[in-house]
């Protein structure tokens, strides 16, 4: 059956790697490498730090909770797209499609939120060291991660609330791997002006005021860094906080590139290359990223396994 006869009127269609049949084997094989390894190096990452006291920190905390967030986030979209390649079968239901938008939006907006909190703690712990204890004790942390989710479970439900009114009156075919926004938006014929008003009031709480909150807080590390005397607490420093920033570059960059433009001027090829890179290729990377650039972290990883008691340089 051809895919365009493969939708019904509450279907949608995802056509995202559909249209390169000669590379589905590839692809395959490539995005089910790519979820095994999110997966078990994001569980890893939590279970070497549930299990090891030394790590029960705010950082590591913080941590843990954005390895479960992207655990979750990678079995929001790839298990999806595996199965559509798989069976050459590309629909989803209007409910399911609205369902995978939601936990997409709401785990993204919980990623930003949880990278403002770990730039937050960073600026406290460096700039901040005697009232560290005090500013970051155990039940602020809790407060900290449970606004965190609530707030982006809010800010996601409402747009889909608003978006479960739209009618898809035309082609019902998405030029994506999955059930994106900006897509979804130029499929619809209902007036979205509502729709986009409330994205953008939505974009200051869940982007703007994050990623504000990161450069101010890194802005306050540099400073206090650039006074310390000794190159080895400069590195010790820079190597702490060197994995967390490279983690919010590679986010916040293809967030960036899709998000803040019109949706008028959205290009569906650009949207789908980022979106790979955001859904797929940083929470993979964030568990090599904050494991290997962090002592502490390999010596619990090494502790895990069993290989016997790790020294630190």
């Amino acid at each position: 059956m051809e895919v365009a006869n493969q939708t019904s009127i509450s279907d949608f269609l995802l056509l995202g790697f559909s249209q390169h049949p000669e590379q589905q084997p590839l692809l395959f094989g490539l995005f089910l490498a790519v979820y095994l390894v999110t997966v078990l190096g994001n569980l890893l990452i939590i279970l070497a730090i549930s299990s090891d006291t030394r790590l029960h920190t705010p950082m590591y905390f913080f941590l843990a909770n954005l390895s479960f967030t992207d655990t979750c986030f990678s079995c929001t979209i790839i298990p999806k797209v595996l199965l559509n390649i798989h069976t050459q079968h590309y629909t989803i239901s209007h409910t399911g499609c609205l369902v995978q938008m939601f936990f997409f939006m709401e785990l993204t907006i919980l990623d930003d939120f949880l990278l403002a909190v770990m730039a937050y703690d960073r600026y406290v712990a460096i700039c901040l060291p005697l009232h560290y204890t005090t500013i970051m004790g155990p039940q602020r942390c809790l407060l900290l991660v449970a606004a965190s989710w609530l707030s982006s479970h809010l800010l996601a439900f409402s747009l889909c609330l608003l978006m479960s009114q739209f009618s898809f009156c035309a082609s019902h075919a998405i030029p994506h791997f999955f059930c994106d926004l900006l897509p979804l938006l130029k499929l619809t014929c209902s007036d979205t002006h509502i729709f986009q008003v409330t994205m953008l009031t939505e974009a200051v709480p869940s982007g703007l005021i994050p990623l504000t909150c990161v450069l101010m807080s890194y802005a306050h590390i540099i400073l206090t860094v650039l006074r310390i005397p000794s190159p080895g607490g400069k590195h010790k420093v820079f190597s702490t906080c060197g994995s967390h920033l490279t983690v919010v570059t590679l986010f916040y960059g293809t967030l960036f590139l899709v998000y803040f433009q019109p949706s008028s001027s959205y290009s569906a090829d650009t949207g789908m290359a980022a979106s790979v890179v955001y859904t797929m290729v940083t929470p993979m990377l964030n568990p090599f990223i904050y494991s290997l650039r962090n002592s502490d972290m390999k010596g619990a990883l090494c502790r895990f396994f069993g290989r016997g008691k790790y020294s630190t340089q």
